[in-house]
């Protein structure tokens, strides 16, 4: 099914493999760069941001580092890491930035369709874990981009910040939070659909639905033919462009094993399931307004951090609590249970071995996930919420993860928590792999790609002009710069309709 006025075009100037949120911001991009070019769109099912960047599967909170813990480890010496937090906080920023670009232009929807405010929280209980957190607090105060972050220890403040998660908690448990009010919530699946709608519009794009590529092969002339297949009517049919992007989520790793270069052997891939408690009870639903965010466990990846999380998902407030990880051979959430066992190449059996090996942890994690009964997942959500009642929740399937395996030469292969771009040597080809933060920070992985496969056009006058008018921080560091953070700030939370930092005193205590 077409979605655009144009017709399918044979030799376009780029191709893009999927619609989600990735492709649609690199297309806005490309775009906005460069008016002429004219770019294709295939995705395999009948909707754009129908996988991860859907807001029940995976996205949603506009991950800034105010909250999530395991972005600020604690080192060795007791002191606090933060070099991940600043790096995502900085590449949210641009996001902000971007978007706010679109909006103030009149050429995106307007924000409420895809952003709101909601404070983000960090929230722990025991001695040490409260010691980590004061700590945790005390180094990213200083930091110009977690200006405003409250800290309390004291229980009357915390039911003010969040009465739900202190309802029912024994009065002698030792407790801390920290607030961000400035925190968002993003439903990334509205806002793809709200760019692809925009840049769709525009000559020389068009997008397609029920397309599934069969096929990529490198020609003499360092052009690419894509081999299509309509998964509604069989037809076949094949595409040549100069450049192509697959943004496929968890099908990306198919399709670049399928290209054939040379960068993308030994990589592997992990998958991850998901699953929501998802609150019924509006009553419980009303009187949870933030994204509170713990401590995972030991021994659980990363992306498995708990969270109780207040949403608004296609303009109905909701509240999950999660994600409670799994098992599947799947890649995809509406994938195949081969794909797994159709990943395996001569080239990355070694480095997915090795990575298996290595995190045997985990895989003793996935299984006692897979087994937990219902009362084992309650139990959980009552570190959060204490008077939960299991009438008041159902469990929901979330999205599919598909963690990085690649290659290492000490290790024989590694497992990597995160995004990472594999790009051909020519420049001609790119892949995106991996997870969260990924949507968050979806406007610099795509400037880095820009950068890596567009050199000379990225470092022209003309590029950069555009750039720093559509990102004004472009090029400098909003961290080490207060001034321009707090400008920048004021204008985003101005377009975007969002809550501005409040002015927190210098000398604030701890409570």
């Amino acid at each position: 099914m077409d979605t655009n006025k144009n017709s399918f075009q044979n030799e376009p100037d780029v191709v893009l493999i999927g619609a989600g949120i990735m492709s649609a911001t690199l297309a806005v991009l490309l775009k906005k760069l460069e008016p002429n070019l004219t770019i294709e769109i295939f995705e395999r099912l009948d909707a754009a941001a129908a996988e991860s960047s859907d807001a029940w599967n995976n996205a949603g909170t506009g991950h800034a580092a105010f909250c999530e813990l395991n972005y600020t480890p604690q080192l060795a010496d007791g002191s606090i890491e933060t070099s991940k937090a600043v790096k995502i906080g900085e590449s949210f920023e641009i996001s902000r930035q971007f978007w706010a670009h679109l909006v103030e232009t009149g050429f995106i929807c307007p924000p409420k369709n895809f952003i709101k405010s909601i404070p983000h929280m960090s929230f722990v209980w025991g001695e040490e874990n409260v010691d980590y957190l004061r700590r945790r607090y005390e180094a990213l105060n200083e930091l110009p981009l977690f200006h405003g972050m409250e800290y309390s220890e004291d229980a009357a403040t915390l039911r003010e910040w969040i009465p739900l998660v202190m309802e029912g908690r024994p009065e002698n448990q030792k407790i801390a939070a920290t607030r961000m009010t400035i925190g968002t919530d993003v439903n990334f699946g509205s806002l793809t659909k709200c760019m692809f709608g925009a840049v769709k519009a525009l000559d020389g794009v068009n997008m397609h639905f029920c397309q599934e590529v069969t096929k990529l092969k490198k020609d003499d002339s360092s052009r690419w033919t894509i081999s299509l297949k309509d998964e509604k009517t069989g037809k076949k049919r094949k595409v040549r462009a100069r450049f192509v992007f697959i943004g496929a989520g968890g099908g990306s790793l198919h399709l670049l094993l399928k290209s054939g270069i040379k960068e993308g052997k030994g990589f592997g891939g992990f998958p991850v399931s998901g699953q929501w408690l998802v609150c019924t009870n509006p009553d419980v639903i009303r009187r949870h307004e933030a994204k509170v965010y713990g401590k995972a466990e030991v021994g659980s990846p990363p992306m498995s951090v708990p969270h109780l999380d207040s949403r608004v998902i296609n303009g109905k407030k909701a509240l999950l609590f999660g994600p409670y990880a799994g098992f599947s051979t799947k890649f995809l959430k509406q994938g195949s249970f081969f794909d797994l066992l159709s990943s395996l190449r001569i080239s990355n059996i070694v480095p997915m071995l090795a990575a298996g090996i290595q995190n045997i942890p985990l895989t003793k994690y996935l299984i006692d996930q897979v087994r937990q009964s219902s009362d084992e997942r309650m139990a959980a959500l009552r570190g959060y919420y204490p008077d939960a009642k299991m009438d008041d929740w159902k469990l929901e399937v979330a999205g599919q993860r598909v963690q990085v395996i690649k290659k290492d030469a000490k290790k024989g292969g590694i497992l990597e928590f995160g995004t990472e771009v594999v790009t051909g040597s020519e420049g001609s080809i790119a892949a995106l792999l991996g997870a969260s933060p990924g949507a968050s920070t979806a406007v610099s992985i795509m400037l880095g790609l820009i950068k890596t496969c567009f050199p000379e056009k990225y470092n022209s006058v003309e590029w950069q002009s555009k750039l720093k008018e559509m990102i004004p921080s472009f090029g400098k560091s909003l961290n080490e710069d207060p001034e321009l953070c707090a400008e920048l700030r004021s204008w985003t939370s101005q377009v975007l309709n969002l809550k501005n930092v409040v002015s927190i005193p210098e000398d604030n205590e701890i409570a």
